[in-house]
């Protein structure tokens, strides 16, 4: 008896296995193949891209900056084709799941390739918005260079970082995460450093303020490397700065704060 029940058992599985031999041979030739074609794309798609100069052009168009930005530093004359060349290997691998009755396996790569979408627009915005953040740091850093701010630098890097970060938030968007707890804590942040500014603002920086404002008029009417005499100081005028002019004479070198010229009269 027991000897009748494991030879049926054994041949339960023996016909199993034959049963499910022409699915895995087929597995595996759709493996095989597979390889092989998602090869040969990777291998043509990275000649005609050499040919053609692919990567002159990005460079001239300013896209692979961007793309050192967000972190990819490969030539895209070899990143694209490897791309392609795993993006070619999951659909081939799906229908290998497919064939070989794998439902699990299929339903999770058609997930993926399902998400796919929003990997790709979440990749456009932080490659759009890097290079609008940098070209609008770039700007506001030349105007307030040629508004003589001594911190034009790192304004321009505020903007640039802030356009980043909106991005970024609606980047995460697209990639149907979770921002709330971002958005929360960011307006706690910035809360607190609009509160910071303003009580700095209020107490102490007022004169400095007041310096910087009248330095900017000041470089429309003076005119350096002229003679100039303000509050009982006279020298030539070498240089205006975001808080001080400068003076000159045969003995010193004399600062003056910029406010003091809308309490004094100046000629030159």
């Amino acid at each position: 008896m027991i000897l009748q029940k494991l030879t049926q058992a054994f041949q339960g599985l023996l016909d199993s296995v034959i049963a499910a031999a022409p699915k895995v041979a087929v597995g595996l030739l759709l493996v095989v193949l597979g390889l092989a074609v998602a090869k040969l794309i990777e291998v043509t798609l990275r000649f005609l891209l050499t040919r053609v100069r692919f990567d002159s052009l990005m460079e001239k168009a300013g896209i692979d900056k961007a793309l050192q930005r967000i972190g990819v530093r490969q030539q895209l004359n070899l990143f694209l084709p490897r791309l392609v060349y795993f993006l070619t290997l999951f659909v081939l691998a799906k229908t290998a799941a497919d064939a070989l009755g794998l439902i699990a396996i299929s339903d999770a790569i058609g997930a993926f390739f399902a998400y796919l979408p929003n990997i790709v627009a979440a990749l456009l915005l932080m490659i759009l918005g890097t290079s609008i953040g940098q070209f609008a740091g770039d700007t506001v850093t030349e105007a307030a260079k040629n508004a003589g701010i001594d911190f034009a630098p790192s304004l321009g890097k505020l903007v640039s970082g802030l356009i980043v970060f909106v991005v970024s938030m609606m980047a995460i968007a697209q990639l149907k995460i979770d921002t709330n707890i971002v958005r929360i804590v960011t307006s706690f942040l910035l809360g607190g450093a609009a509160l910071a500014f303003g009580i700095s603002f209020g107490l102490g920086t007022r004169d400095i303020v007041r310096n910087i404002t009248a330095g900017f008029y000041l470089k429309k009417f003076l005119e350096i490397g002229k003679p100039l005499e303000i509050a009982g100081q006279s020298g030539v005028l070498k240089g205006i700065t975001a808080t001080h002019a400068l003076l000159e004479n045969e003995t010193q070198e004399i600062s003056v704060a910029n406010a003091t010229f809308l309490e004094q009269p100046a000629r030159q």
